[in-house]
């Protein structure tokens, strides 16, 4: 995409560096379908008459992260860009969360999950203070033991700083449940993502009113704030994930 470049992307091509990286790869039906005639493949050999329609399509909203892909695809596009925060939050935003959830904050910057239950697992014991973490994404993260705070109470608070935190336009709130001990934390698929509301009706919302049914699996119910979903199935992880959609 032309824009890459303001996300740090510039240059990347997934396919095609998955090729180079293992000196080709051989993909026959969909260079049948026409793929080489949108990206050259090393190791694939073109199809002289494609069976496929084949093309590219460029994203037309202004945000990269999962609600602008997933609302896109549904048929709204994001033009006005969620905010993001990577040198954390400011305190005009983390104060009202403090005050209103009664549990003072560790973290406060752009980390990996994994990372930071490692970091600051152990005062979180101690302390009983909410991790909060983003990343490159919009996203205000809350991570919280299982033992140390129930998981409730860890959804509660995520409700709260969605309703605090729609003016500052942050796509998603995310609970970050673990357990474990210090050197074994480990998060739990009680992971849950509060999302804003899509501004119009989706292609979800007009499924359903159509009659047709609209199945959720993993986070997408999450993703469109369960506005468009009849029906939204939990799943433990991405190959749970897969198999949730097959049956």
């Amino acid at each position: 995409m032309p824009d890459a470049v303001d996300f740090g992307d510039a240059g990347t091509n997934t396919l095609g560096h998955v090729a180079e990286a293992v000196q080709g790869i051989r993909l026959p039906n969909l260079a049948g379908l026409g793929l080489l005639r949108v990206l050259p493949i090393l190791g694939t050999e073109e199809d002289a008459l494609p069976r496929g329609a084949y093309g590219k399509m460029a994203e037309a909203s202004v945000s990269k992260d999962t609600i602008t892909g997933h609302w896109e695809m549904a048929g709204v596009p994001v033009f006005d860009a969620f905010q993001t925060f990577p040198s954390g939050f400011p305190d005009h935003i983390l104060q009202p969360f403090i005050e209103r959830t009664g549990r003072e904050v560790l973290g406060n910057y752009a980390a990996s999950g994994t990372v930071i239950i490692e970091d600051l697992g152990e005062e979180h014991i101690r302390t009983g203070k909410w991790i909060v973490y983003t990343s490159a994404d919009s996203v205000f993260q809350i991570a919280a033991h299982e033992e140390v705070i129930p998981l409730e109470e860890l959804y509660e608070a995520c409700r709260i700083a969605r309703n605090l935190f729609d003016e500052h336009r942050i796509a998603r709130i995310i609970a970050r449940p673990f357990v474990g001990e210090l050197g074994a934390f480990k998060r739990t698929y009680n992971r849950h993502d509060f999302s804003m509301l899509p501004p119009e009706p989706t292609l979800c919302d007009r499924l359903v009113e159509s009659d047709v049914p609209v199945i959720g699996v993993g986070k997408i119910g999450d993703i469109f704030a369960h506005q468009g979903i009849t029906e939204s199935i939990h799943t433990e992880g991405n190959l749970d994930g897969l198999k949730q959609t097959m049956e």
